[in-house]
């Protein structure tokens, strides 16, 4: 069955260095790899629309392509959840947000979302279509080891042989656990924390807009969105990366820290249940047990990038574009 695939982000501008974005980047490389045809122009003919976003113009395409009599997927990258905690006013507009996105996922035929976890939350809201979990997939070529691009790294953050380096990426939130991350660095002085990421400081509350430009100490970095050779190089090249986001849906950073055999410790939180456990990557609650656990990294106690990049190859991206291409055609055949 030949098909042609509308694939819609709204406020591309904005989401383009988010998670989101990156989804929208696999999207397209899955289907490249797949042979299926594809548009990013809402006035080419298509067979089905596969929305990325929850906006007005969003709204709008939807409600064109069912009048046209077109499939649409919605791809759940949102919950109320993963709201919270995020930009200034967030946690009190999360309920009408819910209310919101209820109705894309309501008027979609299928909606895709990364994870069982997230797929449980937007049921509980009440959603009686399909709903199918597809991770976003990870491109394992882009995160093979190489010297070149670790130099640059180093070379970029002046990094001394002896220097122990532990990054991350994500918007400034506290739902990605800045603050955590923050006090983690305070008690270890020895170790540099990177953050990787930008968010408009005028977007986010003040203490998180403090602590990016003032309320951290000194072996603590934001040096803003960075991508390519350095980010590439600082996946493979730091000692660890450490990602203490309290909610996702999936967190491509932290395939993307997997697929790097990166030694990687995150939040104990529900995302993970069924796919990342203590076996590939360490766990933490508190401060106190991102301390102990990046500590026993750092010392060489701990290594599980074998079994971490395993979790990795399971969602590479020539084996998540054959489930998202499934899941167009069942569509279609509706």
């Amino acid at each position: 069955m030949s098909m042609k695939v509308l694939l819609y982000l709204e406020a591309e501008d904005f989401l383009s260095h988010s998670g989101i974005g990156r989804a929208l980047q696999h999207q397209q490389r899955m289907l490249d790899l797949m042979g299926v045809d594809w548009t990013r122009d809402p006035d080419d003919d298509y067979d089905l629309l596969h929305l990325n976003t929850y906006g007005p113009s969003s709204w709008k395409m939807l409600r064109r392509a069912k009048k046209a009599g077109k499939k649409v997927i919605f791809h759940g990258h949102s919950t109320k959840e993963d709201f919270q905690n995020s930009f200034i006013g967030s946690n009190l507009l999360a309920p009408f947000f819910k209310m919101y996105l209820m109705h894309f996922y309501k008027a979609a035929d299928l909606v895709i979302t990364p994870t069982p976890y997230s797929a449980r939350l937007i049921r509980g809201y009440g959603v009686k279509c399909p709903i199918l979990p597809i991770s976003n997939g990870i491109d394992l070529a882009k995160y093979v080891q190489s010297d070149a691009k670790e130099s640059v790294f180093r070379e970029h953050f002046n990094i001394k042989p002896d220097e122990k380096v532990v990054i991350t990426a994500a918007l400034y939130f506290k739902r990605k656990g800045i603050d955590e991350f923050v006090k983690v660095a305070e008690k270890m002085p020895n170790v540099r924390f990177i953050w990787f990421g930008y968010q408009n400081l005028w977007t986010i509350p003040g203490w998180v807009r403090r602590i990016v430009k003032k309320n951290h100490t000194a072996n603590v970095e934001f040096p803003g969105y960075i991508k390519g050779d350095v980010f590439e190089g600082a996946m493979t090249a730091a000692d660890a990366f450490f990602f203490p986001s309290r909610e996702e849906t999936e967190g491509i950073v932290v395939l993307e820290a997997l697929a790097s055999h990166q030694k990687t410790i995150v939040r104990d939180i529900p995302v993970y249940d069924g796919w990342l456990d203590a076996r590939a990557a360490s766990f933490g609650k508190t401060v106190d047990d991102f301390v102990d656990e990046i500590q026993e990294v750092l010392e060489g106690k701990v290594d599980k990038t074998a079994a971490g990049y395993e979790v990795a190859e399971s969602r590479d991206i020539e084996t998540i574009a054959e489930k998202l291409v499934a899941a167009y055609r069942k569509v279609l055949e509706l």
